[in-house]
This record gives C-alpha cells, sequence and structure tokens, in this order.
C-alpha cells in the first residue's frame, strides 16, 4: 500500500486549491461554465488514471461487487442517469469519501471502519450521488482553455485526497501558473443532503444513517483540529447542515425494509470484515479479530476475517483452517464458500477449490465471483474448453470484468484457437488503457479471421466501438 505522513490539506493548499474554477462564479449563473457531460467523462478518466498513480484502491471480488451493487440500487430513482456511475475503495484510513468527475464516487476504508450499519454506507454514498445528479462539480469548473483536462485532473485529485501525494498533484498544476479555490456552498450540501434523503427513502434504507455518519466524521475532526479531513474542506458541515437533516428526518415515517434492502444488509458485516482484513495493518487487524474470538471462539466474522488475512499474507494452510471454522457455523454461506474455494486455490488445491466452488454454485448459479473462481482453477488443471465455457458465461454478463477477456485469451491460445485468442486479449488491453498493445492484437485476430466473416465482424466491431 502506498502510504503518507498525513492525510490532511494544510492552510497553504487550502488557499490555492483549483485555478479553473470560481472567480466568475459570482459574477455569473452556476452554471454558467458548467462543462458537458463529455467533457466530464474524459476529465473523470483522467481523475482515475492520476487516483491510482498514487492511491490504492481495494481489490477484492466481494468488496466490490457490493460497493457496485449496493450504488446501482441507490442510483435507481435517478430519472436523469448523465454518466455510467462506478464507486471505488481507496485503501486509506482518512475518513473521507468525495464524488469525482464523471460519476466516479469514491470511499475510503477509514470511513467504512467506523460504520456499524449498511445505513450509514448508503447514506454516505446518496449524498455523493446527489452532488453527481446535481452536477455541483461541473457548475463549479469554469471552461478555461488554457487548462487541459489532464492539468485539472490533476489539480482535483490533489484536492480531494489531501496529504503530501495531493500536494504533489497540486504542485505540478500551480507551477503551470493555476489558481485554485474548491468548496462545495452550504445550499450544495443542503441539496446534496435532500437528494440523498429522497435516495435512501426509495430504496428503503434508513435516513437516520445520514444524521449518524456526520456526527462520526464531525467527532474525527474535532478529536484532532489541527488535522481536518478533506472530506470537511469539500464537504462543509456544522449545527446548520445537522439542523437541516434534523427537519428532514422529523418527515421521515419508517417503513418495512425492501428485499433488496435486508439483502445488502446481511451482508454489510461481512463487507466490514473484509475491509478490515485487508487495510488495516496486518498486525492490528489479527488482534483484533482474536480479542472477538476470545469473547466468543464461535463467532463467524472473526474466524472470517482470520481467514481473509492470513490468505493476504499468504499462509494458505491457516486461512483454510480458520474460513473451514467459520463456514462451520455459517454452512451453505456463498461468501464464506467462494473465500473458502479461493484459499484451496492459492495453495495449489484446485481439486478442492472446485468442489468447493460447485458447491457454491448450486445455492446460486449466477454468482459470478464462483464461477470466475471455478474456470481459473479449471484453467491452472489445463481443463481449457471448461475454463472458456466459464468465462464465455461470465462475457455474457454485465459488467464484464477485464480480467475474463484476459483469461479467455490465454485459455484460447492453450487450445491454440489464436484469432479468438488475440481478439479477447485485443478487448483486455484495449480495457486497460493501453491502445497500442489493442490494436497489434485486433490486428493479429483479423488476419488470422479472414476465412471466418462472423468472427472478423465482431473483432472490428470490438475494435472500433468505445469503452
Amino acid at each position: 500500500m502506498k502510504t503518507r505522513a498525513s492525510h490532511y490539506l494544510n492552510t497553504t493548499l487550502i488557499g490555492i486549491l483549483l485555478g479553473f474554477i470560481c472567480s466568475a462564479c459570482c459574477l455569473y449563473p452556476s452554471n454558467a461554465f458548467a462543462i458537458s457531460t463529455e467533457e466530464e467523462k474524459i476529465l473523470g478518466q483522467k481523475f482515475l488514471s492520476q487516483l491510482r498513480s498514487q492511491f490504492e484502491l481495494v481489490d477484492d471480488n466481494f468488496a466490490t461487487q457490493y460497493i457496485n451493487d449496493l450504488g446501482h440500487y441507490l442510483i435507481t430513482p435517478l430519472e436523469t442517469q448523465s454518466f455510467r456511475f462506478r464507486f471505488y475503495i481507496v485503501k486509506d484510513n482518512t475518513l473521507n469519501a468525495f464524488a469525482a468527475p464523471g460519476g466516479n464516487i469514491f470511499l475510503f476504508s477509514g470511513l467504512i471502519q467506523t460504520m456499524d450499519s449498511v445505513d450509514e454506507l448508503s447514506a454516505v454514498i446518496c449524498h455523493e450521488i446527489g452532488h453527481v445528479a446535481a452536477r455541483h462539480l461541473a457548475q463549479r469548473i469554469e471552461q478555461n482553455k488554457k487548462i487541459g483536462l489532464a492539468t485539472m485532473a490533476g489539480i482535483l485529485a490533489g484536492a480531494f485526497v489531501g496529504g503530501p501525494a495531493g500536494e504533489a498533484l497540486i504542485t505540478g498544476s500551480v507551477a503551470a501558473g493555476v489558481q485554485t479555490q474548491l468548496h462545495y456552498s452550504r445550499n450544495d450540501e443542503r441539496q446534496a443532503d435532500q437528494l440523498g434523503f429522497k435516495y435512501m427513502k426509495a430504496a428503503g434504507f434508513d435516513p437516520s444513517g445520514m444524521l449518524t455518519v456526520l456526527k462520526k466524521i464531525e467527532k474525527g475532526h474535532w478529536a484532532n483540529p489541527d488535522a481536518v479531513p478533506t472530506y470537511l474542506l469539500t464537504h462543509p458541515t456544522g449545527p446548520e447542515r445537522l439542523s437541516s437533516l434534523d427537519t428532514l428526518l422529523s418527515t421521515y415515517t419508517q417503513k418495512m425494509p425492501k428485499r433488496e434492502a435486508e439483502k445488502f444488509t446481511t451482508l454489510f458485516p461481512y463487507f466490514k470484515t473484509i475491509i478490515r482484513a485487508k487495510c488495516l495493518d496486518s498486525h492490528d487487524a489479527e488482534m483484533l479479530f482474536k480479542v472477538d474470538l476470545k469473547k466468543d471462539s464461535g463467532s463467524t466474522l472473526p474466524n472470517f476475517g482470520l481467514g481473509i488475512l492470513y490468505r493476504e499474507r499468504s499462509d494458505y494452510a491457516l486461512a483454510i483452517n480458520y474460513l473451514k471454522k467459520a463456514l462451520r457455523h455459517r454452512p451453505g454461506s456463498m461468501i464464506i464458500l467462494r473465500n473458502l474455494g479461493e484459499a484451496y486455490q492459492m495453495n495449489g488445491q484446485d481439486h478442492k477449490a472446485i468442489a468447493v466452488l460447485e458447491k457454491a454454485l448450486k445455492r446460486d448459479e449466477n454468482d459470478k465471483s464462483a464461477l470466475f473462481l471455478l474456470g481459473m482453477s479449471y484453467e491452472n488443471l489445463e481443463e481449457y474448453k471448461k475454463a472458456i465455457s466459464l468465462f464465455e458465461r461470465l462475457a455474457s454478463f454485465r459488467p464484464v470484468k477485464n480480467e475474463v477477456y484476459y483469461h479467455l485469451g490465454l485459455s484460447y491460445g492453450r487450445q491454440n484457437r489464436l484469432a479468438l485468442a488475440h481478439y479477447n486479449f485485443g478487448i483486455y488491453f484495449k480495457r486497460m488503457g493501453r491502445p497500442q498493445q489493442a490494436s497489434f492484437h485486433f490486428q493479429k485476430a483479423l488476419k488470422l479471421s479472414e476465412n471466418d466473416p462472423h468472427l472478423n465482424k465482431r473483432i472490428r466491431k470490438a475494435s472500433k466501438e468505445p469503452l
């Protein structure tokens, strides 16, 4: 994990944040210089690239799937969706979350670890969705033709994430003569809260989570007044905002939770356990899980957490032991079965992995993580026909993980079906933002498929269509 000495913007940076905004905002309507949705999509891609260069995003199939499934469930009430929303977890202990350009929403693992319920998680996500839906960021960006989108992305990344990494991103932009300033107004925050409240009600979550999580963020601030979290710099809070939330909540009547909301509620403790195991200092997480086990040796979550933790340390035998203990207390649990199957696979025990994963798929035949892991085990055993069948099935689902195309390319290549191998590698590299490698593989695939008009047409379409 990339580390930082501090996670907060200092007073000097506050004075020089974002030079492409604001000076004209007082003279013109707030949306007068709003960038177009297409420009914002490009800016969002460049922003993501900047962020990845400085921070580690959580790479876990379940956690990624959970946060994106929840996020896409929460955007259901939006009548107009200008962007394809994506949700990410930044591996960093800061109390932070923000909506970046192009519908990209980021939550920091430190904030997630303070949460006690999916209602609080939904509250933060809905608030950020509110900023995106109202296009608050776009309304604050003046279309200054002297500032390229890449420069804007660097400034935004520095402003949102803070710390030395953020300062480094801003410095390059300031050197180009950019004077900057970024703050959501109280009106922006009020509107994002109102929209977030609406989305939470529609989804069947308790909007009081908006108040409890905001109080936790404030408490983190006042515990260390010299270190102001970036979240609080870009999301002004205080008594007025808390009072407005109280007023909103006074109109709320609790209803029976929806089935979808109940599913996310049930899985939230596993989600939080994975975040703890993967994002806290390894020894700190181990100590916390073992403390929980001393209270109740049969508790599922600490056994599950230790299984994830030891798998991360490559101590697969110990990981398997704890995951099996967790499974004894929750037999048939999809998430435990998947992780146990993965541990067996990483330990080189693919036959055992297949047995566990097939058991999981009997409970949910369309579980994408289990299907992918099963395909990997068949690939490891050189049973490429079975592997291809699973990966092709996954390629028919949406969204598709980039790695599905990579392993399709690999398995087809091992079968000497080279046109299909290059075709899938072309898609993989295109999606990974590596156009030269993508072009090479597409050209190879086109040449090899000259006698197959149907495949040749598919390759041409894939090479030309936008991501």
